[in-house]
């Protein structure tokens, strides 16, 4: 097997996932899914797996919606790939019904309906077709969608864009959706509700948080990459345990380690791999795009001080002597105070930490402390912002 970072992998080289796999098709079963995921964990690998091996009955659909800027255009997309699974005949009695129903005129270009007329027939039409597999839509990057419509096309279109597909999911209930993205839904229905639109566009999915690989799993990816990349190893299980901890179990870090001793002309000991691991967390190329942790702050918190205010949270936190440790809210709050953090009061300062909990950056652990949710961007953050 050879080392990928950052490219698709072959469905049958994803590592330690199946078990989480088993678990989406059963919540299929009874209801939609929202994944929610940090970047570069492998979400979309895992919906690339269940494409490529979908459970008996079922009929996947991916789509990357990243690049979507309005609503018309996600509605044409979706349109699109539910003809592919009509019939001839399926899709002429269709277009005929609603030449009647709805005297629609454009027989050249049916697709010239409003956007939740057309999302609206389209899921209709697939509930009614005979003889088909349950389609599940696989639906990636979803709040970048709704963030680009948001601007676009203001804050009320990207609302009843969820409220559209929601009110679907409650009609047919067959319809089965998956939402992902790297950005949290929570941001979007966050901005909805400050311009007084609130939504309840997902209290009927089943959330589902991807982690990174469990040890094990990790450590049998790396020993598959350093066989594969034939670097020379004392002890190649020793070498991937090494790789694995170092980089948090993160399939794209553990990639990254081994196609760099590759092209390096290292040998996998275990000196060599927490060098190398070193290097990427301060090289100006920044090939691991490490810095993203820094500059999405602006994206996430636009609000006021927001930013400034969890960079210096995450400068506290960092300080800390282990990267086990934890702080409480008071210590948290006693120290970004002396730092100058403007944060208006304790209940201000735990709204933040939440978001931060949400968005990856902090774990909250059972005695109500919090610490850094990973020991590599822990590692960075304190090198990028020279603590």
């Amino acid at each position: 097997m050879k080392a990928n970072p950052g490219g698709n992998i072959d469905p049958q080289q994803v590592y330690g996932r199946d078990a989480l796999i088993d678990l989406l098709w059963e919540r299929l079963e009874a209801q939609s899914i929202l994944l929610n995921a940090e970047r570069r964990i492998g979400k979309t690998q895992i919906l690339r797996k269940m494409l490529a091996e979908p459970r008996n009955g079922w009929q996947p659909i991916f789509r990357d919606l990243e690049k979507v800027h309005s609503a018309q255009e996600f509605a044409e997309l979706v349109y699109d790939d539910v003809q592919q699974f009509l019939s001839t005949g399926e899709k002429a009695k269709n277009f005929v019904r609603r030449f009647f129903e709805e005297n629609e005129t454009d027989h050249v270009n049916i697709k010239a309906r409003t956007w939740k007329k057309l999302l609206t027939s389209a899921i209709q039409d697939l509930m009614q077709a005979k003889n088909k597999p349950r389609l599940a839509f696989f639906w990636d990057e979803v709040p970048y969608m709704l963030e680009n419509i948001r601007k676009s096309e203001g804050a009320q279109r990207a609302a009843e864009i969820l409220d559209t597909i929601r009110s679907l999911r409650i009609e047919h209930t067959p319809f089965r959706v998956i939402f992902t993205g790297s950005i949290g839904l929570h941001h979007i229905l966050g901005k909805l509700s400050a311009a007084g639109i609130p939504t309840s566009a997902k209290n009927d999915m089943f959330a589902v948080t991807v982690t990174p690989l469990a040890p094990q799993d990790a450590e049998a990816l790396a020993v598959a990459l350093l066989n594969g990349e034939k670097i020379s190893c004392d002890n190649v299980k020793e070498a991937a345990a090494a790789i694995a901890e170092e980089v948090d179990y993160f399939p794209f870090y553990i990639h990254h380690v081994v196609a760099g001793l590759r092209v390096d002309q290292l040998s996998g000991t275990e000196a060599n791999i927490k060098d190398f691991v070193a290097r990427q967390l301060v090289d100006a190329s920044d090939g691991w795009q490490l810095a993203h942790y820094r500059t999405r702050l602006t994206t996430y918190y636009p609000d006021g001080n927001n930013a400034d205010n969890i960079a210096v949270i995450l400068d506290v936190l960092v300080l800390t002597d282990d990267p086990a440790d934890t702080l409480t809210v008071d210590a948290i709050l006693a120290a970004v105070s002396d730092r100058g953090a403007k944060v208006a009061d304790r209940n201000d300062l735990l709204r933040l930490l939440r978001q931060m909990d949400a968005d990856h950056y902090l774990s909250r652990e059972a005695d109500g402390g919090y610490r850094f949710r990973f020991p590599l961007i822990r590692r960075w953050w304190k090198l990028d912002r020279g603590l």
